[in-house]
């Protein structure tokens, strides 16, 4: 029970440190984009536009967008990885 919760704590406390990134999923193709790092939410959230723009006058269809602090192994994830 003990090594649960100090997991849970260390995760968590890694997680406050983690710089903001912001996770771009497209649904048509299947496509999830991390772009960053970020040092802050506001600095994600204000480059995101951007990057929609970007891939909307590519064709992409089904954009949503997300920032949170994590740490992607892979910044392009395509339909064929999912």
């Amino acid at each position: 029970m003990f090594n649960k919760i100090k997991f849970f704590f260390t995760g968590f406390i890694q997680g406050l440190k983690s710089d903001y990134w912001a996770e771009v999923t497209t649904q048509c193709p299947y496509c999830i984009y991390y772009f960053g790092p970020f040092q802050t939410f506001l600095e994600a959230k204000t480059a995101c536009p951007g990057y929609v723009d970007d891939l909307q006058s590519e064709g992409a269809l089904g954009i949503k967008v997300a920032v949170k602090r994590c740490n992607p192994d892979v910044l392009t994830i395509f339909e064929e990885q999912a």
